[in-house]
Order: structure tokens, then C-alpha cells, then sequence
């Protein structure tokens, strides 16, 4: 054990002017209790149910006392969030009749899955007894454990959000004034231009196969490649992502650049990919495939029409700038 004060400099935290968490590798914490009540209060107002009995709908909530937040450790996060929710519902018997009534919830927190929530639904005092409350046990509360399981699942896996949070002070503070992407170390601010003519002429290409396992399931890995604040993050720099066919894309300020050909929500992604470096309007076909490995995803990642002399740096980038980056940063 090193003595105080010689500690191993991996574990010592280096002052910096600027202030910023590396990696964010000390633990740090984002409240999202505005977030969730928005969150709980549009699902939840959501439910509405019919039958023989007549139509019940869930009109506000009433009650909402509770917490959540991120905490952020070494690129990982950990949820926390408690509530005690109470909502009202109104239901119109099949003759006209109209009755109020409430849904409560005891347990909503990270301790819980949904099938554990303790729901109960009531009929205001003031209101003779009705077979609508019947509607609302059998289908009301179904649809309301259906509604709060999803917004445990956006907290969870919501990372649009909660990644945003958590790193866009970082975005907007780091300045990156080098990128080492294709073994040329380019001054930002002295660049080229994208698509701007450079030093290496045209030639012949050659293609590039990676294959990476993520952590996570494919439709959270597949957000991370079309999502600008996901790309931003991962990036830790300024990006532009039009997220659709035909959609440009440009990131790590300008040094990489293209366009999305196909998108297969939670399936695949082709795109015409070039490094600025590359030869004037020369672009590679880079598809991306994403494979359910249940509990995990295999991302196969084809680059064809390389330009010759410049795999090597073009694999070292997509695997630093991209699959390590998003490891890294997302935890997976």
C-alpha cells in the first residue's frame, strides 16, 4: 500500500485549470426528480380503459412525493429514485353516469420491479358503489404497472436523457485542438476544410472488418450511433447527426464527415463515411450490423473502399474514437 501522500498517480485526482472529470471518473451526481415527475405525470394520464362496464381514464395526479437521481462512477451509472404516487380517474358508466375515483402506489423505486408494485384503486367516498372500479382493478391497474415500468425503463436506459445530463458540461467545456484519428495529428483550428483537397491522392482502396460486443441491447447501441447528444458524448466534442436517410453527419469538429444511406431501426445502419484527409469527395461504405446476443449485442462493423496505405489508421480510429469511446463512456 503506497504511503500518504505517494499514492499510485493512476489514484491521484490532478488539479486542472479547467476543472474538468476525466472520464468521469469521480463520482458524481444528477438529480432528474423534474425529469420524472414530467415523466410519471404524461404516462400515467395516458391510461384509459373500456369495457362492458363503460370507459375509465386517468385524469391528473394528485400526489407525488418522492426523488430520483444518477450518480456516475468510473463511466458507470447507478439509479436511485423512491415515489409514492397518487392519481384520479374519472370513468362513465354505459348509461351516462360519471365517477371519480383514485389510483395509489405505495412502492415505486429502484428496489422494485414493476410486477411488485403495490397498486390499489378506490372510489371517492362520495360516490354510490359502480362496476367501473371493477374496470379499473382488472384493466386500470395492468396499464398502470404498464406505465410506470416504462418510466423505470427511460430512467434506465433512457440515456438520451441521463448521459446528457450527466456530460454536457463537458462537451461544451472541453477544447479539443488535436485529433490523432488516421496517424496525421491535425490542428483543429488549421485544418482543412471538410472536403477540401489534400495531400493524399486517388488510389486503390481495401476493406475493413471489426467485430465488438457491447453490453447492452441492440436498440440502446443502435441510439448511440444516430443520436446527436449520444454522439456528442461519446465524442466529447461538438457533432451535427440528421438521423435519417439522406440525413449528413459530421463530428469530432469536421474531421469526420458523411451521410446515412439506410437506417434499420435496431437492425443495421449504412452510411458513406470519409476522414478529412481522405482524397476530395471520396467516401467508404460502412454498414453496420447489430446482433441480440441476449443480455449483450455483437456490433459487425464492414468499412469497404478504404483508401490503400491508410487501414491501419482508419481501423486504430473506429476502434479508439468509436467502440472504445462508447465503452468507455456508457459503461457497456
Amino acid at each position: 500500500m503506497a504511503k500518504w501522500g505517494e499514492g499510485d498517480p493512476r489514484w491521484i485526482v490532478e488539479e486542472r485549470a479547467d476543472a474538468t472529470n476525466v472520464n468521469n471518473w469521480h463520482w458524481t451526481e444528477r438529480n432528474v426528480t423534474s425529469w420524472s415527475e414530467e415523466r410519471l405525470k404524461a404516462l400515467l394520464q395516458e391510461v384509459r380503459v373500456e369495457g362492458s362496464e363503460g370507459v375509465c381514464q386517468v385524469t391528473d395526479v394528485s400526489k407525488l412525493e418522492g426523488e430520483a437521481c444518477i450518480n456516475n462512477r468510473k463511466g458507470k451509472l447507478f439509479y436511485f429514485f423512491e415515489w409514492v404516487i397518487r392519481a384520479n380517474w374519472t370513468g362513465t358508466s354505459k348509461t351516462g353516469v360519471k365517477y371519480r375515483g383514485t389510483v395509489d402506489v405505495a412502492n415505486l423505486s429502484d428496489e422494485n420491479d414493476a410486477d411488485d408494485l403495490d397498486i390499489s384503486v378506490a372510489l371517492c367516498a362520495d360516490h354510490p358503489p359502480t362496476p367501473l372500479v371493477q374496470l379499473m382493478k382488472t384493466k386500470g391497474i395492468p396499464e398502470v404497472r404498464r406505465a410506470l415500468d416504462q418510466y423505470m425503463k427511460q430512467l434506465k436506459t433512457g440515456k438520451k436523457l441521463m448521459l446528457y445530463l450527466i456530460l454536457k458540461r463537458d462537451i461544451s467545456c472541453r477544447k479539443w485542438s488535436l485529433i490523432c484519428m488516421t496517424g496525421l495529428c491535425l490542428q483543429i483550428s488549421s485544418a482543412p476544410s471538410p472536403g477540401a483537397p489534400c495531400s493524399v491522392g486517388k488510389a486503390s482502396t481495401t476493406n475493413i472488418q471489426l467485430k465488438e460486443t457491447f453490453s447492452t441491447t441492440p436498440d440502446e447501441l443502435y441510439a448511440t450511433f444516430i443520436s446527436q447528444d449520444f454522439v456528442q458524448i461519446f465524442t466529447r466534442s461538438p457533432a451535427q447527426v440528421d438521423a435519417q436517410s439522406g440525413g449528413q453527419f459530421q463530428l469530432l469538429d469536421g474531421a469526420v464527415s458523411g451521410k446515412f444511406v439506410h437506417l434499420v431501426p435496431d437492425k443495421g445502419i449504412e452510411m458513406k463515411w470519409r476522414f478529412r484527409s481522405w482524397p476530395k469527395d471520396h467516401f467508404a461504405t460502412v454498414i453496420l450490423l447489430f446482433e441480440d446476443g441476449g443480455g449483450e449485442t455483437h456490433l459487425y462493423v464492414d468499412i469497404q473502399g478504404v483508401p490503400s496505405g491508410s487501414e491501419d489508421s482508419t481501423r486504430e480510429g473506429w476502434n479508439r474514437f468509436y467502440l472504445q469511446a462508447i465503452k468507455q463512456t456508457f459503461g457497456y
